[in-house]
């Protein structure tokens, strides 16, 4: 199993770069008033160009107070770090008929980037989450995202508070050395496609002592992510921890380099998940690894599925193309809400390998009976505490992967 990584050197100069700061661009001196009938998209956007043009470390700075704010791309690159500290409340328009973007505020093309503060990023998405048809329709409309990263290298975000996103919280996308810590995600369970935070063909993400409830994954790896840590992460409610779902796409990237420890997961429909497509293209998904992982009633706890297909959106039933190995499951215990506390359905053309599964204690207290295991195409490696058996009735494998989304 690999080790957690260790913040690059680019974050520590970072954080040295923010003790420097030698210019200050507080919006209020843009023209940014108060109240919440104060839209504050032109400060900001004025604020952020001095700074990102300074030689020196520079600072954009929104204080307390309730602040309107629509749609913005905060654009680099910039000439030296730059750090956004936002302390007040920012609102995005509550009609999503007045956003044009999947984003609401977009930091696009920056290195040596912080976003700190204790403020809030308000998406007031409930009136929006009734128009969200993604569940009907693959041409579905398309709501907007809190927070988007885009191509940010050598990056921090901390402490920060992400609330009732009309979509995903936060989109990470083309980035390199991005840490998330001390973050906030807030919006109901029952809240459509609110990921915590997406991750998508990105190296070098961490996620650390952040806590996540909303109403889909807490937190989605999708394709060409690589190198990611997730530890001291609390999930739920949600759909939990998610690779994938991988293979609905052509030409889709390997995903390589996941270690997740030390997180809680508490009355999520999922607990660790890896999901594929059937009849995908051709890919690849290894080197996964989670570890000291307490749940609390949490449906599907440990699940490969590679028969995923919410809402019956497959065409096809022809086996996942997606290929999954070295993957990991160390030290998992609690409650599941579900019978099946651990679920390997891997591919039938291309099964799973080097997998391992080392103590194991799910309880599950249904009618049912007590907690059991199912697997196919997959001959995991075992060890520790195994409660349920695992794999112990492998050769009466499901037809069917569990229902979830």
């Amino acid at each position: 199993m690999g080790k957690i990584s260790i913040l690059p050197a680019a974050i520590a100069l970072l954080f040295f770069a923010s003790t420097a700061r030698s210019l200050v661009c507080d919006i209020t001196k843009y023209g940014a008033g108060g109240g919440t009938s104060s839209d504050i998209t032109q400060a900001l956007v004025s604020a952020w160009k001095e700074a990102c043009a300074a030689t020196e470390a520079s600072k954009v700075l929104v204080p307390a107070g309730t602040h309107v704010l629509r749609e913005v791309v905060l654009e680099g690159p910039c000439k030296s770090s730059i750090e956004v500290q936002v302390d007040g409340t920012l609102q995005a328009p509550a009609d999503p008929a007045q956003m044009k973007t999947d984003g609401w505020v977009v930091f696009r093309g920056v290195d040596l980037l912080t976003l700190s503060g204790s403020g809030t990023f308000d998406g007031q998405g409930k009136t929006a989450w009734t128009k969200n048809d993604c569940n009907l329709k693959t041409d579905c409309v398309t709501l907007p995202i809190n927070i988007r990263f885009d191509s940010v290298t050598n990056g921090m975000v901390k402490d920060i508070t992400s609330l009732d996103s009309k979509q995903f919280h936060v989109n990470v996308l083309n980035c390199k050395n991005l840490t998330f810590q001390r973050v906030t995600i807030t919006a109901p369970g029952d809240s459509p496609n609110t990921d915590g935070i997406h991750i998508g063909r990105s190296t070098g993400i961490n996620i650390i002592d952040t806590g996540i409830k909303t109403g889909d994954d807490c937190i989605s790896i999708g394709d060409g992510s690589e190198q990611m840590t997730i530890t001291g992460v609390t999930c739920g409610p949600g759909h939990g921890i998610s690779v994938g779902s991988l293979g609905k796409y052509p030409n889709e990237q390997p995903v390589t380099g996941l270690h997740v420890k030390n997180c809680t997961i508490t009355g999520t429909m999922n607990g660790l998940r890896i999901k594929t497509w059937p009849a995908s293209p051709a890919g690849t998904a290894s080197d996964m690894h989670f570890e000291d992982i307490t749940l609390d009633n949490v449906g599907n706890p440990v699940i490969i599925d590679q028969q995923y297909c919410p809402w019956n959106q497959c065409k096809s039933k022809a086996p996942s193309q997606i290929k999954i190995s070295n993957v990991s499951f160390s030290r998992i215990r609690g409650t599941s809400s579900t019978q099946a506390a651990v679920t390997l359905a891997c591919s039938s053309q291309l099964p799973c390998t080097e997998v391992e599964i080392s103590d194991i204690d799910i309880a599950y207290h249904g009618p049912e009976g007590p907690a059991t295991s199912v697997c196919s195409n997959v001959k995991p490696t075992i060890s520790g505490k195994q409660n349920p058996a695992i794999c112990a009735s492998a050769a009466a494998s499901p037809t069917a992967s569990p229902v979830s989304q």
